[in-house]
């Protein structure tokens, strides 16, 4: 038997190098094929419900405040103070103000972010919890108010931040669904907190709160997680800096507010900022100055609440298509080439905190003296003519973008 042996050729380095790229390559085309589907999918379902929920209950606790104005306007140890109402203020004014620095640090730490849900949670029932302890309203401003803000801010950042990857052509749709949130919780938070003070007393019931919320919503932080590998969105996109308490009306209006939400997110994906602005101002100046101005009956305020929360209350639901438009505009400033949509995001969320808290001192002076009560007719001779006509005003010249857009002044 004859066995013949054939020598190999020596494999060059050349050839192994080749084989590594190739093979690196195909780990990258795996990897890229593993990613969850964008705008669909059970994983972005997932996402899109843990981050509903959070905003409600965060949310949804930050708009329940009305509920215990009444409670500490009337209980002691806080009875007759004059700075309640500033607690409120403090916590959606923080919220609001805090967001550019937290989607900042997102940024720069995109690891840590995936945790901020958890912190941020942790913080707000920590804050909560404490609040049972305080004996004077400065220190509820403290706790409940700035250090429940701090933590709400930091919870529910990531949900705005990751919302981006995860749904593209359903971009809208996803912002109004979870900005809905808000309003459903605002609409029936409201009604579980004010049972919780009149069974339990404060100290007990915002220890009970703590207690749900984190219970509730940590495990949600799971799910709120970024669809992207963390080396795949570092550094990817620089970003620009520069650019009545009554719980029936609360229900009304956040109940209207939810609906209005999801429509206009709906709407954000097909239709210009500048339309859905003109779409809420009229609404919002029709509720106010003609519903509300000519109000004389309980039944017609309801309508007003309805009104206004259907088109003021989805407000919100609009910023992602203004994200969109100022973050395509980012190509014509000669020193810029994008404008990271989320830093726009947070900016306008300072412009709503800074509203937040100037609202409160501004309307009780509006209403001081209760001017022209009893001078004009309806709601403008209730007391509250001065608040009814710059509120209508307010929301008019809201809307002025769409006619800066017809003069190709935007």
């Amino acid at each position: 038997m004859e066995i013949e042996l054939t020598a190999m050729s020596p494999v060059s380095p050349q050839a192994v190098a080749d084989s590594k790229a190739e093979d690196s390559g195909s780990q990258s085309s795996r990897q890229e094929f593993s990613l969850p589907p964008v705008d669909g999918g059970k994983s972005a379902w997932l996402f899109l419900a843990a981050c509903w929920l959070v905003e409600a209950l965060v949310w949804g606790f930050a708009f329940s405040f009305g509920v215990f104005q009444d409670y500490y306007s009337v209980n002691q140890p806080f009875a007759g103070s004059d700075s309640i109402a500033a607690i409120g203020t403090t916590t959606t004014g923080t919220m609001y103000i805090g967001t550019p620095v937290v989607v900042t640090l997102s940024r720069l730490y995109p690891r840590l972010a995936r945790w901020f849900c958890i912190i941020g949670l942790s913080i707000t029932s920590l804050a909560i919890a404490l609040s049972s302890f305080c004996t004077t309203v400065p220190q509820l401003i403290i706790t409940q108010g700035l250090v429940a803000g701090v933590g709400g801010c930091i919870a529910y950042s990531p949900c705005v931040l990751y919302i981006d990857e995860w749904f593209v052509k359903r971009k809208g749709m996803a912002y109004g669904i979870v900005w809905s949130a808000a309003g459903f919780g605002g609409g029936l938070l409201p009604l579980l907190v004010n049972a919780f003070l009149e069974t339990f007393g404060f100290k007990t019931a915002l220890r009970i709160w703590a207690g749900i919320l984190f219970a509730s919503a940590s495990p949600l932080a799971y799910f709120i997680r970024p669809r992207l590998p963390y080396s795949a969105t570092t550094h990817v996109k620089p970003f620009d800096v520069r650019y009545f308490t009554s719980r029936a009306f609360t229900l009304h209006l956040n109940v209207a507010a939810t609906i209005g939400s999801v429509i206009m997110g709906s709407m954000t994906d097909k239709v210009q900022s500048t339309t859905c602005i003109l779409i809420s101002t009229i609404g919002a100046t029709i509720g106010v100055l003609l519903i509300w101005g000519l109000s004389t009956s309980l039944s017609v305020l309801y309508v007003f609440c309805m009104v206004y929360g259907l088109f003021a209350g989805c407000w919100t639901s609009m910023w992602p298509a203004i994200m969109r438009e100022v973050s395509n505009r980012g190509g014509e400033v000669a020193d810029h080439e994008y404008f990271d949509p989320i830093m726009v995001f947070g900016w306008l969320c300072v412009g709503r905190g800074v509203g937040n808290v100037v609202s409160g001192p501004l309307s009780s002076s509006l209403m001081q003296g209760m001017p022209w009560k009893g001078q004009s007719i309806s709601g403008y001779g209730s007391g509250y003519g001065s608040l009814i006509v710059f509120t209508g005003v307010s929301a008019f010249l809201g809307g002025s973008s769409f006619l800066w857009k017809q003069m190709n002044l935007l």
